[in-house]
Order: structure tokens, then C-alpha cells, then sequence
């Protein structure tokens, strides 16, 4: 292994080439896009949007806040072949903290977060979207350090109560919000897309899912890939007003595991993989993964940013990661959002550039420039690379967070 050492700005770079490619054994892990922390990741990014259009909008700057603390807690429900119903409502905890006016112009924050989360159910969850029941815990407080001295008021305090967007240090320089890190690598291994893809299928907008309406949302799977074969552990829940029976249940997963078989013979046709679908099912009892919506936040279970996928969609123990809860954090200059993305991207793209293995870490040191972070660590299982261009696809990804802002804020970004 080599290692070069550069200096730029107040960073400190890292590369080292020549690393060992990663280990052939590979356990993956994805959830769903109904699965309780999914609704929780993504309801959680889609406030931190909705207030951040707000505020451009309004004041030509996205004001400061934070979402990234949201908690799902699960309803109740009865499921009956055939039938179902909502017993109680799905709790919906906003937590986190936001800037309620900018100078004398209020911003209706609890009522933008409201119209918000119903309209995200009512996409993502509809059979839940009229069972909620929200509540605020939103506050204006400001960040630690704010000393008082002489009378004077600190400018700390301006964060969340400015008096105009001139009070936001963010319209001068970029900073970051706390030490923290970003970590990315690629490119995936044939089994972990297939893995993404398979739990997209079945829980997302597919033809598998438009001509089967019992499929549920709330998919969640473990793999596990040793070497020349492969195991899976799927469940995928189905929806109890379209499953009349015992038989209709028991019919369904085969057509599921079918498809699993289907998808397996494209994408891993040289990989023997076994599946297990829904293994807690006891068919004499008539216990079995069926929910009326679709999601097991219907029946007690609970969601949390940040328990879910990683900023590339997967949950790889075995892969270098950190657990930062990207959603819901500002978009402008929380590094543990933009840092992770930003890896995410940059290790594609050496990848690409050397067509090995690629690690990226972006370390920060709070109150320092964003765009110098105060480590730099790359690894490369190429032994021989130019690093003067390693060097210019780091520059680029540091010169390009406003961009990235941009592209959080107005395009929909999904970040798990």
C-alpha cells in the first residue's frame, strides 16, 4: 500500500492506493419504502424540503432548522380476510427545531409541517393517512455558547430568530455545523444492487406491484453472500382487503417467491440463491404478514430517522459506514447530510476514474469552512493512480455543496 499526504487549506488529505479489495462475503441489508424508520427517513427529509422552499421563497434564503429527530409510533389494527381497519391512529412526533419568523414576517411552521406530513401519507400510506395523529415539539431555541456580556446580544442567538436573512453567516461563508463525518464507497457488488432493486420492486411503484394490490410496502430483507451462492431473508407483507383467504395468502407468496426467482436469473445468473419469505408465518394458526395497510406501522410498530437504510440505500455491516440520520437536516450546511452525500458521489466517481474499489471519508470540525474539511481520507485498491486527479474530483466535490443544496432542496433527493 501507498500513502500521499497533501495539505489544502486547513485540510489534511489522505490517499492511500493499493488497499485491499473488500472481502468476499457480503451481508446486505434494505428496508422498504413502508417500513416505519423508511417513512420516518423520508417524511423527516420531505419537512426539511418543505420549509426550505418556504423560506426561499419567501425570504430568498433557506432559514435555519432541523428535522432529523421525527418519531413514527405505531397505531392499531384489526385484519380479517378480506377486510381490515385502523383501530388507532398512527402518532406522528415533529420534533426538532425551526426559525418561526425572519424579522416581522411570521412563518406558519406547525401548519406547513401539518399540510406536509398529511399530503406524504396520502402518497406514500394512504390507507393511514386519515389515522394520525401529529404532534410538535418545535422549538426557536438557539445552539450552546451564547454568553451574555456588557448587554449585547449574542449573535448566536440570531440563528433561529433572525432579524433578516443578513443575521444568516451561512449568505457569507459556509461553515460546518458540528464535527462529524461522511463516508462512501463503491461501487456496489452485483448482489447488493440486486438486493436494492428486488425490495424496490416489491415495495415500490412496479409492474409486479401495480397488477398485485395485495403486495404491501413495509418490505424489509437480509442477505447474505458467501463466495459463489447466496442467502435471503425477505418479508414482504400483503394487504388484507385484497387476500380473501387462508389459501389466497399462501398462493400469493409463492408468486412472490417466484418472482424472486425471476429477478435472481437476470441479475445473478452465475449465483445460486436461496429465499425464505416471511419465515414467522404459522399457516395452521393463521398467523401470517398481513396488515390492512400494507405497513406494521398500522399495529404498534414505531419508526426513527436514522435506524434505517444509508445514504446509499443499504445497511452493509460489513462495508465502512457511520450512523449520521442524514434526513432532515439542513440542507445548507449540516455535514452529517451533505458530508454523507458528497462521499457517496465522490467514491463513484474515483471509481469510475480508476476502476477499483473506492472509499471516501470526510471528517469536519465544527465551526470550520465546509468545504475544507478537516480530514480527508481516500482509499483506492488500485496500486497505481495519478493523484493530481484524484486530487481535481475531491476539489470539485468540496466547490460543489451549493450546488448540492440546490439539488436537496428543489429536486427531491431520496437519501435512503
Amino acid at each position: 500500500m501507498n500513502r500521499v499526504t497533501r495539505s489544502c487549506g486547513r485540510s489534511r488529505l489522505v490517499i492511500e492506493t493499493g488497499t485491499p479489495q473488500p472481502d468476499m462475503t457480503t451481508i446486505v441489508e434494505r428496508k422498504g419504502l413502508g417500513h416505519p424508520d423508511t417513512l420516518a427517513d423520508h417524511l423527516a427529509e420531505q419537512l426539511s424540503r418543505a420549509y426550505s422552499q418556504y423560506t426561499l421563497e419567501h425570504f430568498g434564503a433557506v432559514l435555519h432548522h432541523n428535522f432529523d429527530k421525527l418519531a413514527l409510533l405505531g397505531g392499531a389494527s384489526e385484519v380479517r380476510y378480506g377486510a381490515g381497519r385502523m383501530t388507532s391512529p398512527v402518532r406522528v412526533l415533529v420534533n426538532g427545531r425551526a426559525a418561526r419568523a425572519c424579522g416581522d414576517e411570521s412563518i406558519p411552521v406547525e401548519e406547513l409541517a401539518e399540510s406536509t406530513v398529511r399530503d406524504f401519507f396520502a402518497e406514500r400510506l394512504p390507507e393511514v393517512s386519515d389515522h394520525l395523529d401529529i404532534k410538535f415539539h418545535i422549538t426557536s431555541n438557539s445552539s450552546p455558547g451564547a454568553v451574555l456580556t456588557g448587554g449585547q446580544t449574542p449573535d448566536r442567538t440570531r440563528w433561529f430568530a433572525p432579524r433578516s436573512v443578513d443575521d444568516l453567516r451561512e449568505r457569507r461563508i459556509l461553515l460546518a455545523n458540528d464535527t462529524s463525518l461522511g463516508t462512501g464507497w463503491a461501487p456496489q457488488s452485483p448482489f447488493e444492487s440486486f438486493v436494492r432493486e428486488l425490495v424496490d420492486n416489491f415495495s415500490g411503484k412496479s409492474a409486479f406491484t401495480d397488477t398485485h394490490l395485495w403486495c404491501g410496502t413495509d418490505v424489509k430483507l437480509m442477505g447474505y453472500c458467501e463466495g459463489d451462492r447466496a442467502d435471503v431473508v425477505l418479508c414482504v407483507p400483503q394487504k388484507s382487503p385484497h387476500v380473501s383467504s387462508r389459501a389466497a395468502y399462501l398462493e400469493n407468496k409463492q408468486v412472490v417467491l417466484a418472482e424472486c426467482r425471476r429477478l435472481a436469473g437476470l441479475r445473478l445468473p452465475d449465483t445460486p440463491v436461496d429465499f425464505r419469505l416471511n419465515v414467522r408465518d404459522v399457516p395452521e394458526k393463521d398467523e401470517f404478514y398481513l396488515t390492512c395497510t400494507g405497513s406494521s406501522i398500522e399495529s404498534g410498530d414505531e419508526g426513527v430517522v436514522g435506524r434505517g437504510n444509508r445514504v446509499n440505500g443499504l445497511i452493509t455491516p460489513l462495508r465502512p459506514m457511520n450512523m449520521e440520520g442524514a434526513n432532515g437536516k439542513n440542507p445548507v450546511y449540516h455535514v452529517g447530510k451533505l458530508y454523507n452525500l458528497a462521499a457517496v458521489r465522490l467514491a463513484q466517481k474515483l471509481h469510475e476514474e480508476t476502476g477499483g474499489h473506492a472509499e471516501v471519508h470526510m471528517v469536519s470540525a465544527t465551526g470550520e469552512r465546509l468545504d475544507q474539511p478537516w480530514r480527508i481520507l481516500v482509499r483506492l485498491s488500485e496500486p497505481s493512480v495519478q493523484v493530481d486527479k484524484v486530487q481535481a474530483l475531491i476539489d470539485e466535490t468540496l466547490a460543489g455543496f451549493p450546488a448540492l443544496t440546490n439539488e436537496l432542496v428543489h429536486e427531491g433527493v431520496l437519501l435512503s
